[in-house]
């Protein structure tokens, strides 16, 4: 199941201040919901431990994350792979910024693709589950950059 996201938000700092935090994985890996614990290995890789689940499988997902594309101060792309209850997942999440005003436009997209058991039995549970997932993450990063 591939479950698709995306949009916009501006904050009132530069550009390379918003850059900085969205490629620290110790500033921008505790925002993430259900957050419980981070290894990270070097500025480009790291190990995230979240709380997943839905009706009877839950559990904690272990996923290590790369900093695939960095390019300073106008993108930052993550991909990555990992077990979740019941299942693997692959994400791909993408931040183009970009000057606006006294501020920064970001732009986010991505998509998430979940494989196994989670899928079956959780259905069309997971999509919504999904997106107000990925927009508690947009909110809170909205916060920790005003």
């Amino acid at each position: 199941m591939a479950i698709k996201f995306g949009g916009e938000f501006q904050v009132l700092r530069k550009p390379d201040e918003v850059y900085d935090f969205l490629t620290d994985p110790r500033k921008f890996g505790p925002l993430l919901p259900d957050f419980q614990g981070m290894t990270v290995q070097d500025p480009r890789h790291f190990t995230v431990k979240v709380n997943i689940g839905i009706s009877y499988i839950k559990g904690l997902a272990d996923v290590k994350m790369e900093l695939a594309e960095a390019e300073r101060p106008k993108r930052a792309q993550y991909k990555g792979q990992g077990s979740v209850a019941g299942g693997n997942v692959s994400l791909n999440a993408g931040f183009d910024l970009s000057e606006a005003g006294a501020g920064t436009k970001v732009v986010w997209q991505g998509q998430a693709q979940i494989f196994g058991r989670l899928t079956s039995v959780a259905g069309g549970l997971l999509e919504p589950l999904g997106k107000k997932n990925v927009q508690k993450l947009i909110d809170a990063l909205q916060a920790a950059l005003q």
